[in-house]
C-alpha cells in the first residue's frame, strides 16, 4: 500500500514522514547545518539527530536557516545511554531542546536499552517530559520486541516508534512482524547498509531495470514494507538521489527478488548492544 501524503505531498506514516534526513557522524557543524537546510527546502519534513552525535546546535541552525516554519518539521532527537537515569533525562532533554533552539521535539528515544537504562525511572521522565509538553512522542531505538513490552508497562503513552538498523541485507523481518501487530512504527537508520546495497548484485540490477540508483531500490522497498528511512546524507547530490526515491514504486517481482537476498550484514553492533542479538 502506498504511504499517505500530507497537503504538501510529503509521504506519512501516523503523522511522521516516511522519509527522513538522517545526521549520525555529520559531525562538520557547517557541513550539518547547511544539509539540513537543503534537505527542508527540497522537501524533507523529518530531521533526525542524537545527543551522542554531538550535532544538535547544527541541527538546529539549519533548522532556523531554512525558509520552512517549525511547525511543518518531524524533529527527532535521542537520549544517550549514559543520561538515563529521571535526572538525566530531563536535564539532557532541557539542554537538547537549547541546543535545537526548540521548545519542543516530535519524538524523543531511548537511544540504547544499555548503559544507565533502567525501565521504570527512565520511562518515568519520559511521561514528565510528555506531560510538559517537551516532547510530543515517545520512542525506543535498538530495541527488541521484549524490551519493547517492557516499556510499555511504564510508559503512559504509545511507544510510537522503534528505530533500528534495517535494510535488505539486515531485513528484521521479527522486529516488522512484532511492529506490525502492535501499532508500532518502525525507522530504519543505516538503510542503505552503510553503503554496502551499492555492491549487491539483486539490487544494482532492480536500479538498472527502473532507471534508479541503487539508494533509491533499497528506500522504495523499505517504503513498501511500510518502514520510515532517515538516510544520512551530507551532499545536495545525496539528498536529492534519496528524495527522489519517493518518486519510484517497486513491482511485486521487484520487491521478491529483494526479499530472496540471502546475504546477511549487520553494520551496527557495538558491545553494548542486546545479548539477544
Amino acid at each position: 500500500m502506498p504511504p499517505r501524503l500530507d497537503a504538501e505531498g510529503v509521504p506519512r506514516s501516523s503523522g511522521m514522514p516516511i522519509l527522513g534526513l538522517g545526521t549520525w557522524e555529520n559531525d562538520d557543524a557547517d557541513q550539518c547545518a547547511e544539509s539540513v537546510r537543503t534537505a527542508l527546502e527540497m522537501g524533507y519534513r523529518h530531521i533526525d539527530t542524537a545527543q551522542a552525535y554531538r550535532n544538535e546546535q547544527a541541527v538546529g541552525r539549519g533548522l532556523a536557516e531554512a525558509d520552512v516554519d517549525r511547525e511543518d518539521v518531524f524533529l527527532a532527537t535521542k537520549v544517550w545511554i549514559s543520561e538515563l537515569s529521571h535526572d538525566d533525562v530531563i536535564e539532557t532533554t532541557e539542554n537538547s531542546l537549547e541546543r535545537l533552539g526548540v521548545d519542543h521535539v516530535d519524538l524523543l528515544y531511548i537511544h540504547w536499552p544499555s548503559g544507565e537504562y533502567d525501565p521504570e525511572g527512565t520511562i518515568s521522565a519520559f511521561n514528565q517530559l510528555f506531560d510538559e509538553g517537551k516532547i510530543e512522542r515517545f520512542g525506543v531505538s535498538n530495541f527488541e520486541p521484549e524490551h519493547v513490552e517492557e516499556a510499555r508497562e511504564h510508559a503512559e503513552m504509545p511507544v510510537f516508534a522503534n528505530q533500528v538498523e534495517l535494510h535488505p541485507l539486515l531485513p528484521q523481518d521479527e522486529l516488522r512482524e512484532f511492529a506490525a501487530g502492535t501499532d508500532l512504527e518502525l525507522v530504519a537508520y543505516s538503510p542503505l547498509a552503510r553503503g554496502q546495497v551499492f555492491e549487491n548484485d539483486t539490487i544494482t540490477d532492480i536500479a538498472e531495470a527502473h532507471d534508479a540508483s541503487p539508494a533509491q531500490v533499497s528506500l522504495a522497498w523499505l517504503r513498501e514494507k511500510g518502514v520510515t528511512t532517515i538516510p544520512k546524507a551530507t551532499s545536495e547530490a545525496h539528498i536529492r538521489d534519496n528524495w527522489e526515491s519517493i518518486g519510484l514504486e517497486l513491482d511485486a517481482e521487484a520487491v521478491d527478488r529483494i526479499d530472496a537476498i540471502r546475504e546477511r550484514d549487520r553494520r551496527v553492533h557495538p558491545d553494548f548492544a542486546p545479548d539477544t542479538w
